[in-house]
């Protein structure tokens, strides 16, 4: 007869709610949408959609996760965090053009120093939490990676403006690499025969 095995899992990381005013409740909840880890198992991505931030742990030891890098991209908060609770986020503004939501679909480069991130989740959705989103419509926009320390950066010279479509404002959801990354299964295809005649 096998014996049965026990699985239990164990709390290591936690988004607290922030309280708020202006908003329909008084307590906002983090809302994580995406969440990945890198290829070198390293670090761990998540993006927290309502309060607008994306988070970077270094998770060399899983049991103790740290906190190395986190941005802020826009967000429900804004505007509505209360004193008792800290300061209100400042929303950057890329080629002067700012989100109008959270971050939502992450995307990390093969080589983890890129991380692009899209703030569409659904349109409904969209509609109800970031009405502006629907008129605006979503962006795409690049995250500069430290993979030596941790860090995040926004990549201040990249934007993709999906307001701009000639069919009107569009919502990104998830763009892929056409070479895989590091939260698909699409990889490259190495053609064995041609690499042996490089060599």
């Amino acid at each position: 007869m096998r014996k049965k095995k026990k699985w239990k899992s164990e709390k290591v990381i936690q988004v607290d709610a922030k309280d708020v005013e202006g908003w329909v409740l008084p307590s906002m909840p983090g809302l994580i949408t995406d969440i990945l880890i890198s290829l070198d198992d390293r670090f761990l991505y998540f993006s927290n959609w309502l309060h607008g931030d994306i988070r970077q742990y270094d998770i060399s030891d899983p049991h103790h996760p740290k906190l190395v890098g986190q941005v802020v991209i826009g967000g429900s908060i804004r505007g509505k965090v209360t004193e008792k609770d800290g300061k209100q986020p400042q929303i950057p503004k890329v080629q002067g053009r700012a989100s109008e939501a959270g971050p939502q679909m992450i995307q990390l480069s093969l080589d983890g120093k890129r991380l692009y991130v899209t703030d569409s989740l659904f349109s409904v959705w969209d509609r109800q939490f970031y009405p502006e989103t629907t008129k605006a419509g979503s962006v795409l926009l690049q995250i500069d990676v430290d993979t030596d320390k941790g860090g995040l950066k926004i990549n201040d010279k990249f934007l993709v403006d999906f307001g701009k479509e000639p069919n009107g404002p569009a919502l990104a959801h998830e763009v892929r690499y056409p070479g895989g990354d590091c939260s698909s299964d699409i990889w490259p295809v190495i053609d064995e025969d041609s690499e042996k005649s490089k060599k």
